[in-house]
């Protein structure tokens, strides 16, 4: 098993430092709601299918992280406190590669 160190800052502004898995296909959404780092049903409304951007994240490091899908892109056009940075965390896979990631909540919409 092979985990990686990451950053959270949950929605009230305390910082979060977790394991993430990367050997279960975990996303980050799932690793939120896995350390209950947001309310229940706050998060990952839909399931992780970037249908309804509650899981919506500021991504404070500068890891390569995968190119935006269209479906990810559109939901983040209609979502609210969107910034450069943000990202749906339900499209963002734990890998090797994003050990140290630091992220921040969006505030809930």
């Amino acid at each position: 098993m092979s985990d990686i160190k990451i950053k959270i800052t949950d929605r009230e502004g305390v910082l979060h430092e977790v394991d993430a898995p990367t050997d279960m296909n975990m996303n980050l959404m799932e690793i939120v709601r896995s350390y209950e780092l947001a309310p229940e049903g706050t998060i990952g409304i839909c399931g992780g299918m970037a249908m309804c951007a509650s899981c919506q994240c500021y991504v404070n490091s500068s890891h390569d992280l995968p190119e935006m899908s269209d479906d990810e892109d559109a939901m983040l056009a209609e979502a609210f406190y969107v910034k450069d940075n943000s990202r749906l965390g339900c499209q963002i896979h734990m890998t090797e590669d994003l050990n140290g990631l630091e992220v921040e909540l969006a505030p809930e919409s």
